[in-house]
């Protein structure tokens, strides 16, 4: 016999039936990998395709180029953001950054205009420099800022890593 709640007793819970296919269609969907750039503004380097296998950047890593180069007072005429791998770290590489003054003979260099940050089209665009031995671990990239309450800072995304660390600032491939 089914009792109707009452003031004094309580609701009663809501049961939902699926079938087998169903769970496992939603088990599956919990399971996929998330896509790191979904939410994200890609950037790509003038010149480029986004379907070409160079370096991109997000529209908040872009932001924080531009302001951290002004701080440093590295002019984009001249110079830019250097990124590259070098041996060591928890995994096998590490991923370094820093400013250059200037591209080295055998580096890729990335434009990105500044149009998307609200700037003039007099504005130069922000360069990144890439040396041929990094390029190789790190074509396809997207370089992204990442600021929560527990961590700031860039983020590589990167598809040629196949393991990192828990610090994020190294991998294998």
């Amino acid at each position: 016999m089914l009792s109707r709640p009452t003031e004094k007793s309580q609701p009663m819970a809501m049961v939902s039936l699926q079938t087998a296919a169903e769970r496992d269609a939603q088990h599956a969907a919990a399971n996929e990998p998330k896509d790191p750039l979904a939410g994200m503004t890609v950037l790509t380097a003038d010149g480029q395709s986004p379907t070409q296998k160079g370096i991109q950047v997000t529209l908040k890593a872009l932001k924080r180029i531009r302001n951290a180069m002004a701080k440093e007072n590295v002019s984009p005429e001249q110079g830019g953001l250097r990124v590259g791998i070098t041996g060591g770290g928890c995994s096998g590489l590490s991923y370094n950054i820093r400013f250059d003054s200037q591209p080295r003979e055998r580096d890729r260099v990335y434009s990105f205009d500044q149009a998307p940050l609200g700037l003039n089209d007099g504005a130069p665009p922000i360069r990144i420099f890439v040396d041929p031995k990094s390029f190789i671990y790190l074509h396809g990239m997207v370089l992204d800022f990442e600021e929560t309450i527990m961590r700031q800072g860039f983020n590589f995304i990167n598809p040629n890593s196949t393991k990192s660390c828990g610090c994020g600032s190294s991998f294998s491939s």
